[in-house]
């Protein structure tokens, strides 16, 4: 009994072991123990802690910006357009007057992109196009919320927050209309994102018919002009010779004044009548009687002398019906 509870005795802890051994640096058969860390498993425990934690902040970053709440900042050469344009142009100016706001105070509204549809890593702005032009110039990184946004809710997004912060012009409204149309976007989809009702929406689109899209762009975006007048302009060009106010609109001379005032000149010459072309005018005789003929696009006129050869002309006018006849059996009639 008193053997076997001298095998059962437990061995030593580690620290009293540590303080009755005597030391020996001599590796055992070649071995050399390794040192151990103070708290292996406790190490193993923070480090995954920190992943853990990251991959959280991670998903949850993740799901900020599908929601639209969290703003990032973007390299601007990795943003493209919309793949449909409100605008018919950026105006130099504003865009001007934009870089040194936002040079001198930051950008302080950020743009709405979403993940580009088509190309990995890239993205696809909805709105804030001139902010985007803005920051590319200055050479900074851009802010901007990220969205996961189906076609028709960017365009419905693109177009409330123009009509909401900008100043798009009625053409370019209804050009940003007619676009989507050509898309097959659905009315309620598009009076959605210009924020119009149907009537509003129809005369937009009758605009665009009425109007050429050269003539549009030779006059431009005109901001201070409104439906009533590029109504009545539609209405007036189709008696007009659009081609010769495009090329007059488009010559250096009108390109230096704004475009409303392109507008109001093209109204003008819209309005203009074509003066009809005066009749050509031969003088000849027939057998020494002086006749005048005048000739127009739609007939000719013969004018007889009546002081010398009087009755000449009633004569004539007898006889049209068989001139006539002689003239179709001549041409085989």
């Amino acid at each position: 009994m008193a053997r076997k509870n001298l095998i059962e005795i437990s061995a030593p802890s580690p620290e009293r072991m540590d303080a009755v051994a005597p030391r020996d640096n001599r590796p055992i058969a070649g071995f050399v123990p390794q040192e151990r860390s103070a708290a292996p498993v406790g190490g193993i425990t923070k480090t995954l802690g920190n992943i853990t934690e990251k991959m959280e902040r991670a998903s949850e970053l993740e799901r900020q910006l599908a929601t639209g709440q969290t703003i990032v900042e973007l390299d601007p050469g990795l943003i493209d357009a919309s793949f449909v344009s409100d605008r018919l142009a950026i105006d130099a100016a504003e865009l001007a007057q934009l870089v040194e706001q936002i040079r001198e105070h930051g950008q302080q509204v950020p743009i709405l992109v979403r993940p580009h549809p088509e190309t990995r890593g890239r993205y696809q702005v909805a709105y804030g196009h001139r902010r985007l032009a803005a920051t590319r110039e200055i050479g900074i990184r851009v802010r901007a919320v990220v969205r996961d946004l189906t076609d028709g809710q960017l365009v419905v997004s693109q177009g409330q927050e123009n009509s909401a912060r900008t100043n798009l012009s009625y053409i370019e409204r209804a050009l940003f209309a007619s676009r989507l149309e050509e898309r097959s976007f659905g009315r309620d989809v598009i009076m959605a994102a210009l924020g119009v009702d149907k009537a509003a929406l129809s005369r937009m689109l009758i605009v665009i018919r009425q109007v050429p899209l050269d003539l549009v762009n030779a006059i431009g975006a005109a901001p201070d002009i409104g439906r009533r007048r590029w109504l009545e302009l539609g209405e007036r060009l189709e008696k007009a010779d659009v081609e010769k106010i495009i090329a007059e609109l488009s010559a250096d001379d009108a390109r230096k004044i704004s475009s409303d005032e392109r507008f109001q000149r093209a109204l003008v010459l819209a309005t203009k009548k074509t003066a009809a072309p005066k009749p050509a005018m031969a003088k000849t005789q027939v057998s020494g009687v002086p006749v005048m003929i005048k000739k127009t696009a739609s007939g000719a006129t013969f004018v007889f002398d009546g002081k010398t050869a009087p009755g000449f002309d009633q004569f004539v006018q007898e006889r049209l019906k068989g001139l006539f006849q002689e003239f179709n059996k001549d041409r085989g009639a």
